[in-house]
């Protein structure tokens, strides 16, 4: 039985009583998508001694958040988490569910979406409320779930109107956080954890985690070099940039699979999302699943062989050129204007 009021959930991935980032960009999304649809936005908050990330979750518009605590519950585990969330899903028929596209999220959306016969987009770009007109029949209130599509040629718009749960995962970034000017009284809906044999067929022993020492996310300037520089040996120039002006370096995919530089320095759809103040792009085209992890900094800087290539689209200067003859004289011009 469908509820007569439209929810959208946000399942909020916690570790040592930490909320995960993307889980509070998605309560901001959420909280737009909710407005969209004349609904409401509920946070699902599951773990030990968690009642504090419910709380924080009204920062972020939250109007209501349901809460599972226990012992059992402390680690994130596969069978306790996905029996959990397949009970309310199946009980409470919210319109929305949105997860992060982490280990935790790639591992509990699609169990969660398989059982409840749900419909589920991985790794969107974006999300949107719309009425729909499919095959001669209107449908009120779809999810429209964006993403980049057949090798990142085209930006797919995908809908899953004959069913009432609509899932998906983004990635961390990809949304923006913040939190609202007045945040709704907290009301927690605490649901007793109920053990189930099947909980303990997989047991934690032990748990060993390090920590990324690579913060693009955060830095304000970000020099990224693509496959267009031709080897390892001229990919040194974007180092030697970044290095001049104070960013972080980075790349594309194709950079990466060149092994021009490490996976966890990649930038767009399969890598991470930023908003820096700069981002210069150095030798890379601007494929749409590039262009999706940093269309939005605030200022883009294209150096480019081609003056066709697509990262001219969205550049905001734009030279054309030999990136290993451009990038010694933009050292050298920036060194002289801080003598």
């Amino acid at each position: 039985m469908s509820n007569k009021r439209n929810e959208v959930w946000v399942f909020i991935e916690q570790r040592d009583g930490k909320p995960a980032d993307v889980s509070l960009e998605l309560l901001s999304k959420g909280r737009k998508l909710a407005d969209n649809m004349k609904g409401v936005l509920k946070s699902v908050v599951i773990g030990h001694d968690v009642k504090n990330i419910a709380v924080e979750s009204f920062k972020f518009g939250v109007d209501e958040a349901i809460l599972i605590e226990h012992q059992e519950l402390k680690h994130y585990r596969t069978l306790p988490y996905n029996r959990i969330m397949n009970e309310l899903v199946e009980q409470h028929q919210p319109r929305v569910v949105l997860f992060g596209a982490t280990i935790i999220g790639r591992d509990l959306a699609p169990r969660v979406a398989s059982h409840t016969r749900s419909g589920l987009t991985a790794d969107c770009t974006e999300l949107k409320i719309s009425e729909v007109e499919y095959l001669g029949k209107k449908f009120d209130d779809l999810l429209l779930q964006i993403r980049p599509a057949f090798g990142g040629n085209i930006i797919a718009t995908i809908i899953t109107p004959d069913v009432h749960v609509q899932m998906a995962t983004v990635r961390e970034g990809v949304m923006e956080m913040h939190t609202v000017e007045k945040p709704k009284q907290v009301k927690i809906t605490e649901v007793p954890y109920i053990p189930n044999e099947i909980d303990n067929l997989i047991r934690l022993i032990e748990q060993h985690r390090e920590e990324s020492k690579v913060n693009l996310k955060s830095a304000p300037i970000i020099v990224a070099g693509g496959y267009g520089l031709g080897t390892k040996e001229n990919f040194k120039f974007v180092q030697e940039l970044a290095h001049t002006v104070g960013g972080e370096v980075a790349g594309s995919r194709a950079a990466v699979d060149a092994g021009f530089i490490p996976h966890e320095r990649q930038v767009g759809q399969t890598g991470v999302t930023v908003r820096p103040k700069l981002y210069f792009a150095i030798g890379i085209s601007g494929a749409i699943q590039h262009r999706a992890g940093m269309s939005e900094a605030k200022k883009i800087v294209a150096i480019n062989t081609d003056p066709d290539a697509p990262i001219f689209e969205i550049s905001h200067y734009g030279i054309v050129g030999d990136a290993t003859d451009i990038i010694p004289k933009f050292i050298e011009a920036y060194k002289s204007r801080l003598k």
